[in-house]
C-alpha cells in the first residue's frame, strides 16, 4: 500500500511581534559551524555543516563512543586492562606522534585509564592501544567505529583511524555528524559521560627525572562557560583548530562545533563566544507537557482504528530571547500507521515553524498499545476502508 504524507493543522500561537523578525544573527571567522539545542531539536546556527573536512582528534569521540557502548552491553568493563605493545609504543611515543598519554612499553592500563587519556589527554597512544585490546587490530577496531557510525546515523562520516591521525582523506566527517555524534554520547551513555568527558587535568606516566605527569583538558569551555561538560578539541595542520563541545544551562543542553580555525587561542575565544550566543540570543519555550495528548493517527490492520498521539517529554521550541513570534504547529505522519504499534513507540512529529526561522520537529509517541488484528479482523478492516467506514 502506498503510504501518503498526512498533515493536521493544529492551531497559530499567539503573534507577540512582527511576522518578519527571524532568527538571531551569529558572525564567526570559522569557516564550518553548527549549533543545536537539544532541548528542543532546533538548529540555533550551521554554516556549512555538511562540507566534509578531516577531524583530527574529534575523530576520538567515535573510538569512546565504540567503548561506552561495549561496557553499557557488558562486552567490556572498565577495569579490563590491556598492555602496551612495544610496536604500538614506538610508533605512538616522542614529539612526531602528536598528543600522548605517555605509556610505557609494556605497562598494564585499564580501559577507564586509557578511555581518561582518550578523552583528557587526547592521547594517540591511549586510543591505538585501546583499539588493539578491544579488537586485535586498529584495523578491526576502525571497522566497529563505522558500524556504530551507521547505526546512530552518521550521514556523512567515515573512520579510518582510532584517533583521527591524517590519513589522506580516508577519515573524513560533517559538523552536523560531530554535533550528531555528540549528540547520542550524551543521551545514550550519560553515566558515562559525566564520569569522563568533563575531568579538567589527568596524571599519568613520568618523566625522565621520575615527576609525575599531569596534564590539563584542553575543552576551552570548561572553567569559562557556565555548565559546560564536554566534548573534544582536534589540531592539525590539514584540519586546522576545531573544537566538539556541550554545555546544560538551567536543563537546557547545547552542542556546538567550530572547524577549520586558524590558532588555538582564536579556538578557546570563537568557542567561548558561539556558546554563550546560543544560551544568550535564544530562549527555550515549553510547548506540550510530557503526557499531553495531542491528536489521533489512523491505524491499519490493528484492533483499533485509531491510537492517540502524545508527548513522550515536555515539548519546548527554541526562539529567539525576548520575542515570541508566531507560530503554526503540525502532526505529521506517514499513514495510516500498520499495526502492532507499541506503547510509547515513535510514530508522528509535530512540526513547528515560524517567519524566517528553520521548522522544528517534536517527536510524538502512541499513547497505548495497539496489536495487530486477528485473520477476521484484518478482514474486517479490510471492508470498512474499501467503503471508507
Amino acid at each position: 500500500m502506498t503510504m501518503l504524507r498526512f498533515s493536521l493543522l493544529l492551531a497559530a500561537m499567539a503573534v507577540a511581534v512582527p511576522a518578519r523578525a527571524g532568527a538571531p544573527r551569529f558572525e564567526t571567522p570559522a569557516p564550518i559551524a553548527f549549533m543545536q539545542d537539544l532541548s528542543s531539536g532546533a538548529v540555533l546556527f550551521a554554516r556549512d555543516a555538511d562540507r566534509r573536512i578531516p577531524p583530527a582528534s574529534m575523530a576520538k569521540m567515535m573510538t569512546v563512543y565504540v567503548a561506552f557502548e561495549m561496557v553499557a552491553r557488558g562486552e567490556l568493563k572498565l577495569t579490563d586492562s590491556f598492555t602496551v605493545r612495544p610496536e604500538t609504543w614506538a610508533k605512538w611515543h616522542g614529539p612526531a606522534a602528536g598528543s600522548t598519554m605517555f605509556l610505557s612499553a609494556n605497562e598494564k592500563v585499564s580501559v577507564a585509564n586509557l578511555l581518561y587519556g582518550i578523552i583528557t589527554l587526547s592521547g594517540n597512544d591511549a586510543c591505538v592501544v585501546l583499539a588493539e585490546g578491544i579488537s586485535g587490530t586498529e584495523a578491526a577496531f576502525v571497522d566497529r567505529m563505522n558500524d556504530a557510525g551507521r547505526r546512530i546515523g552518521l550521514a556523512n562520516s567515515h573512520f579510518g583511524t582510532s584517533n583521527g591521525w591524517p590519513d589522506g582523506g580516508i577519515t573524513y566527517v560533517t559538523a552536523r555528524d560531530l554535533g550528531h555524534l555528540a549528540t547520542a554520547t550524551i543521551e545514550n551513555f550519560p553515566r558515562f559521560y559525566k564520569q569522563f568527558y568533563s575531568r579538567p587535568d589527568f596524571t599519568w606516566g613520568k618523566t625522565l627525572g621520575g615527576q609525575a605527569i599531569r596534564q590539563d583538558n584542553r575543552d576551552p569551555l570548561l572553567g569559562r562557560v557556565a555548565g559546560a561538560d564536554g566534548l573534544k578539541t582536534g589540531h592539525t595542520d590539514e584540519a586546522g583548530f576545531g573544537f566538539t563541545g556541550s554545555a546544560e544551562q538551567k536543563g537546557r543542553r547545547l552542542v556546538m562545533v567550530l572547524a577549520g580555525l586558524s590558532s588555538f587561542n582564536q579556538r578557546i575565544a570563537e568557542s567561548v563566544r558561539f556558546m554563550e550566543w546560543g544560551f544568550g540570543a535564544w530562549q527555550s519555550r515549553m510547548l506540550v507537557a510530557k503526557g499531553r495528548k495531542v491528536e489521533t493517527a489512523q491505524v491499519q490492520l490493528g484492533t483499533a482504528n485509531h491510537v492517540g498521539l502524545v508527548a513522550p517529554r515536555d515539548l519546548s521550541v527554541s526562539l529567539p530571547a525576548g520575542r515570541i513570534p508566531a507560530l503554526q504547529a503540525k502532526v505529521v505522519y506517514d499513514g495510516p500507521v500498520k499495526a502492532p504499534i507499541a506503547a510509547g513507540q515513535h510514530i508522528a512529529d509535530l512540526v513547528v515553524s515560524a517567519p524566517g526561522m528553520p521548522s522544528q520537529s517534536l517527536p510524538l509517541v502512541a499513547d497505548k498499545a495497539v496489536p495487530r488484528a486477528g485473520f477476521f479482523g484484518s478482514v474486517w478492516a479490510g471492508l470498512l476502508g474499501l467503503f471508507g467506514m
